[in-house]
């Protein structure tokens, strides 16, 4: 089953971790995938052949997400290049962990630009193009510390906050234009990042967790691939957790 057949998907940081997984599962499902990140490299280029393994046209574009000028500039080539864009995934983001007395001011900015600013940046230039279409999905991707913050990560927790508020209020504005926007919350996943954690680290995030094991890049993917198919035609501004019951 191809949930993804003829449609046409943006997914912004897709090198490594849950961008790649949703790349790669979209491709999996029919879609043409353009993906996003600061720099095109030999990882990209990999996953570019690999999408295109898969039957779908695919192609990366070194863009820095939290750039207005540039991103405007990015979705222009990539409306040009594949003719619509029917799904946006704002995946592109940063950590920089400490705790607030310890905390910069660059600290701060810096991941509020790149994991908050960016969403503004793709739903604002994507909007024109959907608006024309009269439809679109567009998906953020949020954290379960966005809903319920966490200790050592104000900065990442307010600008996962601040794209929950984001998104209800996009799915309102939109949604008289049959436009959906959703955020997904993602809880303890295993990346290439969290798997540099000590043993011992993820042993306690697992405890935490009532299905008892971390969450893999799929059991996101598998989330994200509902809200851009047409199997939630009537689910817009809405947050999903994907945490095995750790933020119930």
């Amino acid at each position: 089953m191809e949930l993804l057949k003829g449609k046409t998907a943006i997914i912004t940081g897709a090198n490594r971790g849950i961008g790649r997984g949703i790349a790669v599962e979209f491709a999996k499902q029919g879609a043409n995938v353009a993906f996003t990140d600061l720099a095109m490299d030999e990882t990209s280029k990999k996953l570019e052949e690999e999408l295109e393994g898969l039957g779908v046209k695919a192609k990366g574009y070194a863009s820095d997400a939290s750039d207005f000028e540039q991103t405007a500039k990015t979705v222009e080539e990539i409306a040009r290049d594949f003719g619509r864009i029917d799904v946006l995934v704002n995946n592109a983001g940063i950590t920089k962990d400490t705790l607030l007395m310890r905390m910069t001011q660059e600290q701060w900015d810096d991941v509020i630009r790149v994991n908050l600013k960016s969403v503004f940046n793709y739903t604002k230039a994507v909007q024109p193009v959907m608006l024309k279409q009269k439809s679109g999905s567009i998906i953020n991707m949020s954290s379960v510390v966005g809903v319920s913050g966490n200790a050592g990560q104000s900065n990442y927790s307010a600008s996962k906050a601040g794209i929950i508020g984001f998104t209800k209020s996009v799915a309102k504005e939109l949604g008289s234009r049959s436009i959906r926007c959703n955020a997904i919350a993602p809880g303890f996943i295993m990346t290439e990042m969290t798997e540099k954690l000590p043993e011992d680290v993820r042993n306690e995030w697992v405890k935490q967790i009532p299905l008892k094991r971390a969450g893999t890049t799929d059991d996101v993917a598998n989330a994200v691939l509902f809200l851009a198919s047409d199997l939630s035609d009537y689910i817009s501004g809405q947050v999903i957790s994907v945490c095995g019951a750790m933020n119930t």
